[in-house]
């Protein structure tokens, strides 16, 4: 990323590590911690201008026009908040908000995530949409990479700003030509289904996060990722793999990846879906149900509680946490120091209870 740590970005943001995705750092002006993501700024020449030396505002302008584009962004508490775009020297550096957690990205590599903590991830990113969406704003970028995992499970997704700033250069290198966009789409985003929907906008977030489920539940993706036009040829034709592997969540992973944007349920019908499909989940005990929620240093952010009723939830609230759980680990009454000496007594007891039988026996 071009930033080792303790060297200083843009004046501002002070480089403290190399995480797998982006370089963490300190904002000097704020005392908050920050993800900063590098951008090629390309070497564009003054328009009208032939022959002439790069403009050296054009990176201001990049930036301009990146944080104008989320302007708008609300702030709710499962959405990671953009800092800003600024650009220096021959790069546009981003600045995202970063709390203690792990990227899903990172978390969805040891094979496909249960279906109900699926489930669970996807209600909160459902949220963050239905929020974006209501204020006007498309997302764009719906990966595993741009997902924040905290310490309970909670997902935040962030990358808005990332996903704005690398349109925005793949808008300006290409200009007016289509082509031109689409190869500087393909060197900067590579064949991953989830940036390219068939579409635009809020259904184009909801097709994306189709691509994700199905790609955390399967371990794959719904489309052929080798190469680009073969990916693009199976997205415009519709042609995903089969959602057998989906579970509970196949009907609504069909329904996202409709090619029809009319017949994909919104970002807020799909979040009301997986409320009612969490009211009847089972109890997520076991060793894989907790694979995808580690402990971290930090408290999931404040936002709407998300009811969890059962059949039987009253009486197993009266009686305390998991009846069968407490019984089954409950302490011993005897001291383990103690095991040994009552158990050699007891063989002794029994010695001396077979000798009487035998004198009596003999008369």
């Amino acid at each position: 990323m071009r930033a080792a740590p303790g060297q200083v970005v843009a004046g501002r943001y002070r480089v403290t590590d190399r995480p797998e995705v982006g370089v963490a750092a300190q904002d000097l002006r704020t005392g908050g911690q920050v993800l900063l993501h590098a951008l090629e700024l390309p070497e564009l020449l003054i328009p009208g201008r032939p022959g002439a030396e790069p403009d050296p505002e054009y990176g201001a302008r990049i930036a301009h026009r990146v944080a104008a584009e989320v302007a708008g962004a609300p702030r709710h508490p499962r959405l990671l908040a953009g800092v800003e775009a600024v650009a220096e020297g021959e790069l546009l550096w981003v600045a995202e908000e970063r709390l203690p957690g792990a990227r899903l990205a990172e978390l969805a590599v040891h094979g496909p995530v249960p279906p109900y903590r699926v489930a669970e991830l996807a209600a909160d990113l459902a949220g963050a949409l239905r929020a974006l969406h209501e204020a006007g704003l498309p997302h764009g970028n719906v990966t595993a990479a741009s997902v924040l995992v905290c310490e309970d499970g909670a997902a935040m997704l962030g990358g808005l700003l990332l996903g704005v700033a690398e349109e925005t250069l793949c808008s300006a290198l290409g200009g007016p030509v289509p082509r031109r966009v689409y190869e500087a789409r393909a060197v900067l985003l590579g064949p991953r289904a989830e940036r390219w929907p068939p579409d635009a906008g809020p259904a184009a977030d909801c097709w994306a996060l189709g691509v994700l489920l199905y790609r955390l539940l399967t371990g794959y993706g719904p489309f052929p990722e080798d190469d680009l036009p073969t990916l693009l040829t199976a997205v415009r034709d519709g042609r995903a793999h089969p959602a057998d592997g989906c579970g509970p969540l196949r009907p609504l992973v069909e329904r996202l990846l409709a090619a029809d944007p009319a017949a994909r349920p919104g970002a807020a019908q799909v979040q009301e879906e997986l409320r009612e499909l969490l009211a009847g989940a089972p109890e997520p005990f076991g060793p894989e149900s907790v694979a995808f929620a580690p402990l971290l240093p930090v408290r999931r952010p404040a936002g709407p509680v998300l009811p969890y009723r059962r059949p039987g939830g009253r009486r197993r609230a009266e009686e305390g946490p998991s009846t069968e759980l407490t019984h089954r680990h409950r302490a011993s009454l005897v001291p383990p120091a103690l095991l040994g000496p009552l158990l050699l007594g007891g063989v002794l007891v029994a010695l001396l209870a077979a000798l009487a039988a035998v004198v009596l026996v003999a008369g």
